[in-house]
């Protein structure tokens, strides 16, 4: 399976600004800019989308954890916060709040844990990376 998204950017890095646009739709040409990454501004930003995809990516892998070990869970919250440091993301933190009955708090910590360990995003983070350059003239 592949699964792509595009990126458009227009200007300089500071006083440009780009959109996003998603093979699924889900986003379409959605903005971003120096301004919402890095202040307040109207838009999205790499590091929200990043945070997004290992919230949605865990939870998803914690349900199969779960049921792995005999559990179904009624409800998975999980929020990522993503740290940004002189220009490295220094810190993937997830919270999660699950409703599972019959499993014990300890039982739960140790699905957590695994999958904090063995979803695809958080394995992403130890990956290869590569690169295909095409330049317009």
């Amino acid at each position: 399976m592949i699964r792509n998204a595009t990126a458009v950017w227009n200007g300089s890095g500071k006083e440009g600004k780009g959109h996003l646009t998603t093979q699924s739709g889900v986003l379409s040409e959605t903005q971003y800019s120096f301004v919402s990454r890095f202040e307040s501004g109207i838009g999205t930003n790499p590091e929200e989308l990043v945070a997004a995809a290992h919230a949605g990516c865990f939870t998803m892998k914690l349900s199969f954890v779960l049921g792995a070990a005999g559990f179904t869970p009624e409800s998975l919250t999980t929020k990522c916060a993503i740290t940004l440091d002189n220009g490295s993301i220094t810190l993937s933190h997830l919270t999660v709040e699950g409703k599972v009955p019959g499993i014990s708090a300890d039982q739960f910590a140790a699905c957590v844990k695994d999958a904090e360990a063995n979803c695809p995003i958080s394995k992403l983070y130890n990956t290869t990376i590569t690169s295909e350059a095409v330049l317009l003239g």
